[in-house]
Protein backbone atom coordinates (compact mmCIF):
# COMPACT_ATOMS: atom_id res chain seq x y z
CA UNK A 1 0.00 0.00 0.00
CA UNK A 2 1.17 3.72 -0.74
CA UNK A 3 0.93 6.48 1.61
CA UNK A 4 1.25 10.09 0.47
CA UNK A 5 3.28 12.13 3.15
CA UNK A 6 3.18 15.85 3.70
CA UNK A 7 4.92 18.24 5.55
CA UNK A 8 5.01 21.70 6.78
CA UNK A 9 2.27 23.14 4.90
CA UNK A 10 2.13 25.99 6.42
CA UNK A 11 -1.51 27.29 5.70
CA UNK A 12 -1.98 31.30 6.01
CA UNK A 13 1.90 31.63 5.47
CA UNK A 14 3.60 35.10 5.05
CA UNK A 15 0.63 37.09 6.69
CA UNK A 16 -2.12 35.14 5.49
CA UNK A 17 -1.19 36.38 2.03
CA UNK A 18 -3.97 35.46 -0.47
CA UNK A 19 -1.74 35.36 -3.78
CA UNK A 20 0.50 32.84 -1.40
CA UNK A 21 -2.44 31.01 -1.00
CA UNK A 22 -3.53 30.61 -4.25
CA UNK A 23 0.25 29.44 -5.24
CA UNK A 24 -0.31 26.98 -2.33
CA UNK A 25 -3.64 25.69 -4.35
CA UNK A 26 -1.52 25.14 -7.70
CA UNK A 27 0.38 22.43 -6.01
CA UNK A 28 -2.73 20.82 -4.98
CA UNK A 29 -5.17 21.03 -7.83
CA UNK A 30 -2.35 20.04 -10.32
CA UNK A 31 0.39 18.05 -8.67
CA UNK A 32 -1.09 16.58 -5.37
CA UNK A 33 -4.67 15.61 -5.84
CA UNK A 34 -3.76 14.62 -9.71
CA UNK A 35 -0.94 12.19 -8.44
CA UNK A 36 -3.23 10.20 -5.52
CA UNK A 37 -6.32 10.14 -7.79
CA UNK A 38 -3.64 8.48 -10.41
CA UNK A 39 -2.44 6.53 -8.23
CA UNK A 40 -5.46 5.45 -5.79
CA UNK A 41 -3.98 6.76 -2.58
CA UNK A 42 -6.17 6.50 -0.11
CA UNK A 43 -4.06 7.38 2.98
CA UNK A 44 -2.32 10.67 3.78
CA UNK A 45 -0.03 11.53 6.89
CA UNK A 46 0.81 15.08 7.27
CA UNK A 47 4.19 15.35 9.56
CA UNK A 48 3.19 18.83 11.39
CA UNK A 49 3.30 22.35 10.71
CA UNK A 50 -0.55 22.21 8.99
CA UNK A 51 -0.62 25.97 10.10
CA UNK A 52 1.70 28.81 9.93
CA UNK A 53 0.66 31.07 12.70
CA UNK A 54 0.59 29.65 16.32
CA UNK A 55 -2.15 31.79 18.27
CA UNK A 56 -4.56 32.43 15.46
CA UNK A 57 -5.67 31.78 11.72
CA UNK A 58 -8.17 34.42 9.52
CA UNK A 59 -10.79 33.38 8.29
CA UNK A 60 -10.04 33.44 4.61
CA UNK A 61 -6.30 31.34 5.96
CA UNK A 62 -9.09 28.94 6.91
CA UNK A 63 -11.28 28.66 3.81
CA UNK A 64 -8.65 28.83 1.66
CA UNK A 65 -7.08 26.06 3.28
CA UNK A 66 -10.17 23.92 3.72
CA UNK A 67 -11.28 24.62 0.08
CA UNK A 68 -7.58 23.60 -1.09
CA UNK A 69 -7.11 20.56 0.97
CA UNK A 70 -9.25 19.32 3.77
CA UNK A 71 -12.67 19.17 1.74
CA UNK A 72 -11.06 17.54 -1.41
CA UNK A 73 -9.56 14.71 0.99
CA UNK A 74 -12.36 14.65 2.75
CA UNK A 75 -14.86 14.23 -0.68
CA UNK A 76 -12.46 11.06 -1.54
CA UNK A 77 -12.63 10.06 1.51
CA UNK A 78 -9.09 9.93 2.23
CA UNK A 79 -7.84 8.71 5.71
CA UNK A 80 -5.52 12.03 7.04
CA UNK A 81 -3.23 11.42 9.86
CA UNK A 82 -2.08 14.70 11.48
CA UNK A 83 1.12 15.26 13.56
CA UNK A 84 1.30 18.33 15.87
CA UNK A 85 4.18 20.65 14.80
CA UNK A 86 5.38 23.48 16.82
CA UNK A 87 3.61 26.24 14.74
CA UNK A 88 0.84 24.25 15.35
CA UNK A 89 0.43 24.86 19.30
CA UNK A 90 -0.10 27.77 21.18
CA UNK A 91 2.25 27.37 23.91
CA UNK A 92 6.19 26.32 23.56
CA UNK A 93 5.64 23.48 26.84
CA UNK A 94 2.33 21.47 26.17
CA UNK A 95 0.28 20.81 22.84
CA UNK A 96 -2.86 20.51 24.48
CA UNK A 97 -4.20 23.74 22.65
CA UNK A 98 -3.70 22.84 19.11
CA UNK A 99 -4.92 24.44 15.83
CA UNK A 100 -5.58 20.91 14.22
CA UNK A 101 -7.89 19.86 17.40
CA UNK A 102 -9.59 23.06 17.36
CA UNK A 103 -10.38 23.89 13.77
CA UNK A 104 -10.41 20.32 12.27
CA UNK A 105 -12.56 18.42 14.92
CA UNK A 106 -15.59 18.47 12.60
CA UNK A 107 -13.78 16.14 10.16
CA UNK A 108 -14.44 12.43 10.38
CA UNK A 109 -11.73 11.26 8.23
CA UNK A 110 -9.17 13.28 9.91
CA UNK A 111 -7.00 12.31 12.77
CA UNK A 112 -5.02 14.35 15.08
CA UNK A 113 -1.84 13.18 17.10
CA UNK A 114 -0.61 15.39 19.81
CA UNK A 115 0.61 12.78 22.08
CA UNK A 116 2.71 9.63 20.45
CA UNK A 117 0.88 6.86 19.14
CA UNK A 118 1.73 3.94 17.27
CA UNK A 119 -1.04 3.27 14.44
CA UNK A 120 -0.47 0.46 11.97
CA UNK A 121 -0.85 0.66 7.87
CA UNK A 122 -1.28 -1.92 5.87
CA UNK A 123 0.38 -4.40 8.45
CA UNK A 124 3.15 -2.29 9.04
CA UNK A 125 3.45 -0.38 12.51
CA UNK A 126 4.82 2.88 12.18
CA UNK A 127 5.45 5.63 15.76
CA UNK A 128 4.18 9.12 15.47
CA UNK A 129 5.69 11.31 17.15
CA UNK A 130 4.61 14.87 17.69
CA UNK A 131 6.82 18.05 18.73
CA UNK A 132 8.61 16.81 21.73
CA UNK A 133 8.05 19.75 24.80
CA UNK A 134 8.37 20.14 28.21
CA UNK A 135 4.47 18.38 28.82
CA UNK A 136 5.28 15.19 26.83
CA UNK A 137 8.96 14.75 26.56
CA UNK A 138 8.76 11.63 29.52
CA UNK A 139 5.98 9.88 27.75
CA UNK A 140 7.40 10.59 24.28
CA UNK A 141 11.27 8.93 25.22
CA UNK A 142 9.36 6.19 26.72
CA UNK A 143 7.36 5.32 23.62
CA UNK A 144 10.81 5.88 21.79
CA UNK A 145 12.71 2.88 23.67
CA UNK A 146 9.89 0.68 24.18
CA UNK A 147 8.42 0.55 20.67
CA UNK A 148 8.42 -2.64 18.85
CA UNK A 149 8.23 -0.42 15.53
CA UNK A 150 10.82 -0.10 12.92
CA UNK A 151 9.41 3.14 11.03
CA UNK A 152 8.81 6.58 12.88
CA UNK A 153 7.25 9.82 11.03
CA UNK A 154 7.53 13.12 13.33
CA UNK A 155 8.33 16.55 14.01
CA UNK A 156 11.47 16.36 15.00
CA UNK A 157 14.59 18.95 16.31
CA UNK A 158 17.53 17.11 15.30
CA UNK A 159 21.16 18.16 15.75
CA UNK A 160 22.97 18.26 12.30
CA UNK A 161 20.22 18.71 10.06
CA UNK A 162 20.25 21.78 7.56
CA UNK A 163 17.26 23.92 8.65
CA UNK A 164 16.85 25.55 5.26
CA UNK A 165 20.09 25.29 2.70
CA UNK A 166 22.70 26.44 4.11
CA UNK A 167 21.47 26.78 7.54
CA UNK A 168 22.52 23.97 10.07
CA UNK A 169 21.02 23.35 13.35
CA UNK A 170 22.39 23.38 16.30
CA UNK A 171 20.11 22.62 19.16
CA UNK A 172 17.19 20.17 19.88
CA UNK A 173 17.84 16.52 20.03
CA UNK A 174 20.74 14.30 18.98
CA UNK A 175 20.17 11.80 16.06
CA UNK A 176 21.25 8.96 17.84
CA UNK A 177 18.44 8.86 20.05
CA UNK A 178 16.52 7.56 16.96
CA UNK A 179 19.21 4.88 15.88
CA UNK A 180 17.00 1.58 16.99
CA UNK A 181 14.93 2.82 13.86
CA UNK A 182 15.46 1.29 10.35
CA UNK A 183 13.56 4.70 9.00
CA UNK A 184 12.91 8.55 10.38
CA UNK A 185 11.34 10.29 8.39
CA UNK A 186 10.63 13.92 9.72
CA UNK A 187 8.79 17.36 9.52
CA UNK A 188 9.97 21.02 11.11
CA UNK A 189 13.42 21.72 8.78
CA UNK A 190 12.10 23.27 5.67
CA UNK A 191 15.42 21.73 3.62
CA UNK A 192 14.87 18.06 2.04
CA UNK A 193 18.15 16.26 3.06
CA UNK A 194 19.55 12.96 4.27
CA UNK A 195 21.77 11.60 7.21
CA UNK A 196 22.00 7.65 7.63
CA UNK A 197 18.04 6.55 8.79
CA UNK A 198 17.08 10.12 8.98
CA UNK A 199 15.25 11.84 6.53
CA UNK A 200 13.80 15.25 6.67
CA UNK A 201 11.16 15.94 3.73
CA UNK A 202 10.96 19.04 2.99
CA UNK A 203 8.31 21.89 2.39
CA UNK A 204 5.76 20.71 -0.63
CA UNK A 205 6.16 24.75 -2.05
CA UNK A 206 8.57 27.51 -1.72
CA UNK A 207 7.42 30.07 1.29
CA UNK A 208 10.95 32.06 1.94
CA UNK A 209 13.58 32.91 0.47
CA UNK A 210 15.42 30.47 2.00
CA UNK A 211 13.62 28.04 -0.15
CA UNK A 212 15.04 29.79 -3.50
CA UNK A 213 16.47 27.12 -5.45
CA UNK A 214 15.45 24.24 -3.12
CA UNK A 215 13.52 21.94 -4.78
CA UNK A 216 10.05 21.34 -3.45
CA UNK A 217 7.36 18.14 -3.55
CA UNK A 218 6.10 16.08 -1.37
CA UNK A 219 6.73 12.27 -1.09
CA UNK A 220 5.14 8.78 -1.73
CA UNK A 221 6.00 5.74 0.66
CA UNK A 222 5.26 2.23 -0.43
CA UNK A 223 4.33 0.14 3.01
CA UNK A 224 5.57 -2.66 1.24
CA UNK A 225 8.63 -2.03 -0.15
CA UNK A 226 9.60 0.74 2.50
CA UNK A 227 10.49 2.80 -0.62
CA UNK A 228 10.02 6.22 -0.43
CA UNK A 229 9.47 8.37 -3.60
CA UNK A 230 10.30 12.32 -4.39
CA UNK A 231 7.10 13.58 -6.40
CA UNK A 232 8.59 17.07 -7.47
CA UNK A 233 6.18 20.07 -7.32
CA UNK A 234 7.13 22.47 -10.56
CA UNK A 235 6.14 25.53 -9.45
CA UNK A 236 8.42 28.30 -8.25
CA UNK A 237 7.48 31.61 -6.01
CA UNK A 238 10.87 33.02 -5.66
CA UNK A 239 13.06 34.57 -9.05
CA UNK A 240 16.26 36.17 -8.74
CA UNK A 241 17.66 38.15 -11.96
CA UNK A 242 20.70 39.64 -12.88
CA UNK A 243 21.12 43.32 -14.45
CA UNK A 244 23.82 44.03 -16.98
CA UNK A 245 23.13 46.50 -19.61
CA UNK A 246 26.87 46.61 -20.63
CA UNK A 247 25.85 44.22 -24.14
CA UNK A 248 21.74 44.62 -23.30
CA UNK A 249 20.09 45.84 -26.43
CA UNK A 250 16.39 47.09 -26.41
CA UNK A 251 15.74 44.13 -29.19
CA UNK A 252 16.89 42.07 -26.30
CA UNK A 253 14.59 43.85 -23.20
CA UNK A 254 11.64 43.79 -26.07
CA UNK A 255 12.33 39.88 -26.35
CA UNK A 256 12.26 39.12 -22.83
CA UNK A 257 9.75 37.27 -21.94
CA UNK A 258 8.44 38.40 -18.11
CA UNK A 259 5.06 36.16 -17.54
CA UNK A 260 6.78 33.75 -15.36
CA UNK A 261 7.24 36.40 -12.79
CA UNK A 262 3.40 37.30 -12.26
CA UNK A 263 2.31 36.81 -8.13
CA UNK A 264 5.64 36.05 -7.36
CA UNK A 265 8.84 37.09 -5.24
CA UNK A 266 11.66 38.87 -7.49
CA UNK A 267 15.22 39.74 -6.87
CA UNK A 268 16.75 41.99 -9.08
CA UNK A 269 20.58 42.43 -8.48
CA UNK A 270 22.14 45.02 -10.39
CA UNK A 271 25.84 44.17 -11.94
CA UNK A 272 26.28 46.95 -14.14
CA UNK A 273 23.70 49.75 -15.00
CA UNK A 274 24.72 52.48 -17.50
CA UNK A 275 21.47 52.99 -19.04
CA UNK A 276 18.83 54.67 -16.67
CA UNK A 277 16.15 54.28 -19.74
CA UNK A 278 16.79 50.53 -20.45
CA UNK A 279 16.33 49.91 -16.52
CA UNK A 280 13.31 51.81 -16.14
CA UNK A 281 11.91 49.53 -19.34
CA UNK A 282 12.80 46.16 -17.31
CA UNK A 283 11.76 47.62 -13.59
CA UNK A 284 8.31 48.48 -15.74
CA UNK A 285 8.27 45.51 -17.48
CA UNK A 286 8.62 43.53 -14.09
CA UNK A 287 5.79 45.52 -12.46
CA UNK A 288 3.27 45.21 -15.30
CA UNK A 289 3.19 41.55 -14.92
CA UNK A 290 2.67 42.29 -10.76
CA UNK A 291 5.06 40.44 -8.74
CA UNK A 292 4.09 39.88 -5.21
CA UNK A 293 7.19 42.08 -4.34
CA UNK A 294 9.73 43.43 -6.39
CA UNK A 295 13.64 43.68 -4.30
CA UNK A 296 16.48 45.25 -6.19
CA UNK A 297 19.85 44.97 -4.80
CA UNK A 298 22.61 47.01 -5.98
CA UNK A 299 25.65 44.77 -6.65
CA UNK A 300 27.70 48.18 -7.04
CA UNK A 301 29.91 47.27 -4.15
CA UNK A 302 31.34 44.27 -5.72
CA UNK A 303 29.55 41.84 -3.31
CA UNK A 304 29.53 39.31 -6.33
CA UNK A 305 26.31 37.91 -5.47
CA UNK A 306 26.63 35.39 -9.41
CA UNK A 307 25.68 32.17 -8.00
CA UNK A 308 22.59 30.90 -6.55
CA UNK A 309 24.70 29.46 -3.25
CA UNK A 310 25.46 33.07 -2.51
CA UNK A 311 22.21 34.46 -1.70
CA UNK A 312 21.90 31.45 0.13
CA UNK A 313 24.99 31.89 2.19
CA UNK A 314 23.63 35.91 2.43
CA UNK A 315 21.09 33.39 5.53
CA UNK A 316 24.05 31.57 6.78
CA UNK A 317 25.99 34.43 7.65
CA UNK A 318 23.41 36.24 9.15
CA UNK A 319 23.29 33.26 11.89
CA UNK A 320 26.65 33.05 11.89
CA UNK A 321 27.36 36.52 13.06
CA UNK A 322 24.21 36.41 15.77
CA UNK A 323 25.94 33.24 17.23
CA UNK A 324 29.39 34.66 17.43
CA UNK A 325 28.01 38.18 18.71
CA UNK A 326 26.11 36.44 21.48
CA UNK A 327 29.04 34.61 22.07
CA UNK A 328 31.16 37.24 22.74
CA UNK A 329 28.96 38.53 25.27
CA UNK A 330 29.96 39.80 28.36
CA UNK A 331 27.01 38.59 30.03
CA UNK A 332 25.65 35.70 33.01
CA UNK A 333 22.62 34.28 30.67
CA UNK A 334 22.56 31.15 29.31
CA UNK A 335 23.96 32.08 26.12
CA UNK A 336 22.24 29.09 24.69
CA UNK A 337 18.71 30.03 25.15
CA UNK A 338 19.56 33.00 23.69
CA UNK A 339 20.99 31.41 20.52
CA UNK A 340 17.76 29.47 20.24
CA UNK A 341 15.56 32.98 20.81
CA UNK A 342 17.44 34.85 18.18
CA UNK A 343 17.38 31.75 15.51
CA UNK A 344 13.57 31.34 16.20
CA UNK A 345 13.36 35.40 15.86
CA UNK A 346 15.11 35.15 12.67
CA UNK A 347 13.15 32.49 11.32
CA UNK A 348 9.81 34.05 11.98
CA UNK A 349 11.24 37.09 10.42
CA UNK A 350 11.58 35.67 6.65
CA UNK A 351 7.88 35.10 6.65
CA UNK A 352 7.12 38.60 7.37
CA UNK A 353 6.62 40.83 4.36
Amino acid sequence: MKIALVTDLHFGARNDNHKVAAFQKKFYDDVFFPYIDEHEINTVVDLGDTFDRRKFISYTSLKAAKEMFFEPLKKRQTILHVIVGNHDITYKNTLEVNSINLLLDSYSNIFEYSKPAEINIDGLDILLVPWICKDNEEQTWGMINTTKAHVCFGHLELTGFEMYRGMPNYEGCNPRAFEKFDQVYSGHFHHRSTSGNITYLGTAYEMTWSCYDDLKGFHVYDTATRALTFIPNPYILFYKLFYDDTNLTYEDLNEMNLDALADSYVKLVIKEKNNPVMFDMLINGIEDVNPIHLQVVDDHLNLNLEDDDDIIDEAEDTLTILDGYIENLDIKSDKKELKVLMHDLYNEALSIE
